[in-house]
């Protein structure tokens, strides 16, 4: 909305471009004289619906527009909190003004979606015409970035998910933004991003149809708006990368000291990405400000662009970071134990700056924990014979085997005085027949069931590679870390062995009692991640594995992160995805040269399953999901 645009205070550059009468025309918008001159009669605090009777009363202004005002609004009947824009029918006199407005509202009302503005209700009097919106008492992103400058890329990240999810919803539905800015991005209380104002908002028309009247806010306007070409997706595209820009720098890309210069730049796509961005902020930033519509990512491939798969994107941001910046990574209680490994390991003799890089800046380790480490054998799933079907079937299961079963009541279809009576000579007695049968036929033929003998697995797992490494906790209480150098550390079961792997293969093994002198600062982050986990972190499943000293040992050769899941890679070749918003896991390991898929669901119940059974029987819809979304995980892994 208009009003909701103005909530907060905009960097230089950013007055908002409207459509005037005329087609093909622009002007910058004016305030005029009256906005501030006159001040219209007092407005009643109880606003009563005249086609509900419902009454509301109006609270503190939140924002102003051009044509109106935003309040805070109370339903008195039911205490809920709106955010009302109230707009005086002098402002909307003229017949364009108002069905901008209608407009608005037409295009607004139908739009369901977690992170867009929710249009509730609207209604008029006399006076005004009244738009009840939901409420964001944490306000806008535009309010955030003026209270914090800038914000670090975790964040960027949180927020660009959910703007790209709202804005595919939008597309979806045919309809352009038109004006993506700071202003524009409200959060509520639980600090969820929603998209409003959709006062310059239109139907996607096609390419030949579209308007070519200069619309939005200067420094956000693509170089086809600008000359005039019109609106189309890939100009909110062009937006949201101004939009990322300005939350990790503080600034619009294309601002300079007059608007001609601004479009001067913006018609170049000329502008600069400073040394302080990661590679993979400034690959995506590129690709977003790209000059040519065509050349800029799709909404979906935004997503997948490593600056998200290959970063820590927070699920929730605490309130705080509203006004400060957050800390990621571990919960409060890692932090005091990784204090204290961090004392031991440098002993407070070292500065403590070189050991706390700025949140925006990626160190060579944090680069290079992404990359493959080594060469993976390839392995392929071989076809397994089918079971050989018996020739002959025993005839009726030994007495020692059947249960005693005590019947307490029986009931049958039927009119028949006796039950067991009829039972015996109507339909019902051949249908309990065939189907005794069947069961029959099934136990006494069906192999054993499908289980993982001992199956290792993650159970655990800190991600605390800012500073140290990833760790975690195997199914037979093995601890191991692959640290930022590449490097591998076990801590085996008795808690006593230590198991080091500086390459693939190759294992030194030494006591904790006895740690060579290189390896103790390791040794201490080794077990301080143990005793974290032990602490603090609950089991992901129901599956247990007891320590056997015949199976090779097992340790992390890769893990890789995205927006929904955990995936890693193990030596034996194992292999396992955590997904984040159910907890199910996926873990795909062989035995005895077969592979087996076991799937932890959200109960954290377990079942295995024969990969050439799912081959020929399938399986249920969400495992499939699942097992698709792990292969776009390796599939993207492999990619050059």
């Amino acid at each position: 909305m208009e009003l909701l645009r103005n909530i907060s205070q905009q960097p230089t550059n950013s007055n908002r471009m409207y459509e005037p009468n005329q087609p093909g025309s622009c002007e910058l918008r004016r305030k005029r004289t009256e906005d501030h001159g006159h001040a219209p009669a007092e407005m009643s605090k109880i606003i009563t619906d005249p086609a509900t009777g419902k009454c509301y009363c109006r609270g503190k202004v939140l924002g102003k527009g051009g044509f109106a005002k935003c309040y805070e609004m109370t339903d008195l009947s039911t205490s809920k909190v709106y955010a009302a824009k109230i707009i005086p029918h002098t402002r909307v006199s003229k017949p364009h003004q108002r069905e901008k407005i209608d407009r608005e509202i037409e295009l607004h009302r139908v739009l369901h979606h977690k992170h867009i503005v929710h249009f509730y209700h609207h209604f008029e009097d006399k006076d005004n015409i009244y738009i009840l919106l939901e409420y964001c008492s944490r306000r806008s992103l535009a309010h955030i970035l003026k209270a914090r400058k800038v914000l670090t890329e975790p964040e960027v990240r949180y927020y660009l998910r959910q703007i790209v999810s709202g804005l595919k919803y939008l597309h979806e539905q045919e309809i352009l933004h038109r004006d993506l800015k700071l202003g524009n991005f409200f959060v509520s209380e639980t600090m969820e991003l929603k998209v409003g104002d959709f006062g310059l908002a239109a139907k996607l028309e096609p390419a030949g149809n579209r308007r070519k009247t200069i619309c939005g806010t200067p420094n956000y306007l693509s170089p086809e708006v600008l000359n005039k070409q019109g609106h189309g997706c890939e100009s909110d595209v062009w937006a949201l990368g101004c939009v990322m820009y300005t939350m990790l720098l503080g600034r619009p890309p294309f601002e300079t000291t007059n608007l001609k210069e601004t479009y001067r730049c913006i018609r170049e796509a000329r502008y600069s990405l400073p040394s302080s961005l990661s590679p993979q902020a400034k690959q995506l930033i590129s690709s977003l400000l790209a000059k040519t519509p065509e050349d800029r990512p799709h909404l979906d491939h935004i997503l997948r662009h490593e600056f998200f798969s290959q970063g820590f994107v927070p699920e929730r941001l605490p309130a705080s970071c509203c006004h400060s910046a957050p800390e990621f990574h571990v919960s409060s209680p890692a932090k005091s134990f990784f204090k204290k490994a961090a004392a031991a390991l440098f002993g407070g003799k070292r500065d403590k700056v070189k050991y706390y890089e700025t949140l925006n800046k990626l160190t060579k380790e944090e680069e290079e924990i992404y990359k493959l480490r080594h060469d993976l054998k390839k392995t392929v799933i071989s076809q397994q014979q089918q079971i050989k079907q018996m020739t002959e079937v025993r005839k009726g299961l030994p007495p020692t085997t059947r249960d005693t079963i005590r019947l307490i009541v029986r009931g049958s279809l039927g009119s028949c005085s006796s039950s067991s009576e009829c039972l015996e000579d109507s339909t019902t007695g051949s249908v309990a027949e065939t189907i005794t049968s069947v069961l029959r036929g099934c136990l006494e033929n069906m192999p054993k069931g499908t289980e993982c003998s001992n199956l290792q697995w993650v159970t655990k797992w800190v991600d605390y590679s800012n500073k140290y490494g990833f760790g975690y906790q195997l199914s037979d209480h093995i601890v191991g870390v692959l640290f930022n150098n590449g490097t591998h550390m076990s801590l085996l079961a008795d808690k006593k062995t230590v198991h080091y792997y500086a390459e693939l293969g190759q294992c030194s093994v030494f006591s904790t009692s006895d740690v060579p002198e290189h390896f103790i600062g390791q040794v201490t982050v080794l077990k301080y991640f143990a005793h974290y986990m032990e602490e603090n972190l609950m089991d992901g499943g129901d599956l247990v594995s007891q320590p056997d000293t015949h199976m090779p040992r097992l340790y992390l050769l890769q893990w890789l992160k995205s927006d929904r899941a955990l995936m890693m890679l193990f030596n034996d070749g194992t292999f396992q995805v955590n997904f984040y918003h159910d907890h199910t896991k996926i873990i795909l390991c062989t035995q005895r040269e077969e592979y087996m898929l076991t799937y932890i669901n959200e109960e954290r119940v377990s079942s295995t399953f024969r990969l050439s059974s799912l081959l020929t029987s399938g399986c249920p819809a969400d495992l499939r999901q699942r097992m698709e979304y792990s292969l776009n995980m390796l599939l993207q892994r492999l990619e050059p």
